[in-house]
């Protein structure tokens, strides 16, 4: 897929021994997130986990690429900061085989979920009822920092590695899902350098969307090269980020 099956080192299953607490909560739409103690922080919106990330991954950074994806024949390579629960994966997975296209999905996290964690989340999607449910325990049970076939035509690899670090290919992805937690709870991740980096991966024409709207965070985007615009957010939320290279 991309010079990142060479570069990547290490365990294909880290030590989570460093990982912080973290505890399953319900948000309004009756999707689940999880909720950081030392952080004071959640994963997705209070308002509807699930929602926030069809909203702003989905609807307003993968569908309007899909159709000239599945008319090509060509995988979009998207790659997500926070890969988190699997939850903008797993709808990124349902939306792309739904509409024929091929998906090549780098999600880098810094702290995977540990076991009883992952075994807590199920439910949530035993009771759904969707083929989701099974792909949920597939994609948490996937090796580290390998390259695998999820599903025909979806590609995976978990990249248990910060940004930071991260030797990402140059002028590779299609699509950048910036899940990062807040600016104010993890301020590294939303520099000048970091969206330079970023843009130095994108391909021509990338998008890069994120729930975040703060005036810094576009200001950034800006100073590293990123056309910026707003869009309406998700409920509870007034804005929300897209930026294209």
């Amino acid at each position: 897929m991309s010079e990142l099956e060479n570069e990547q080192r290490g365990n294909h299953n880290p030590s989570f021994s460093d990982e912080p607490k973290v505890e399953v909560r319900r948000t309004a739409d009756g999707s689940a997130t999880l909720f950081v103690p030392a952080l004071n922080e959640h994963y997705h919106s209070q308002h509807g986990a699930r929602q926030e990330s069809a909203h702003v991954f989905i609807r307003h950074g993968l569908l309007p690429l899909l159709p000239a994806t599945a008319e090509t024949g060509q995988p979009l390579r998207i790659l997500e900061i926070g890969l988190g629960t699997g939850l903008n994966a797993l709808l990124t997975l349902d939306a792309a085989q739904a509409a024929g296209a091929a998906i090549e999905y780098d999600g880098l996290e810094t702290f995977p979920l540990p076991p009883a964690i992952v075994a807590a989340l199920q439910p949530e999607w035993d009771e759904r009822g969707t083929p989701l449910k099974e792909l949920f325990a597939e994609l948490h049970a996937a090796p580290w920092n390998v390259l695998v076939e999820l599903r025909p035509g979806f590609r995976l690899r978990k990249l248990h590695q910060a940004l930071q670090a991260a030797m990402l290919p140059a002028v590779h992805y299609h699509l950048i899902y910036f899940d990062a937690f807040a600016p104010e709870k993890q301020p590294e991740l939303w520099s000048e350098a970091i969206f330079s980096q970023l843009h130095a991966a994108a391909a021509p024409g990338a998008v890069l969307v994120s729930y975040c709207a703060q005036g810094q965070f576009r200001r950034n985007l800006r100073a590293a090269g990123w056309l910026t615009e707003k869009l309406p957010g998700p409920p509870g939320k007034r804005e929300m980020t897209r930026a294209r290279k």
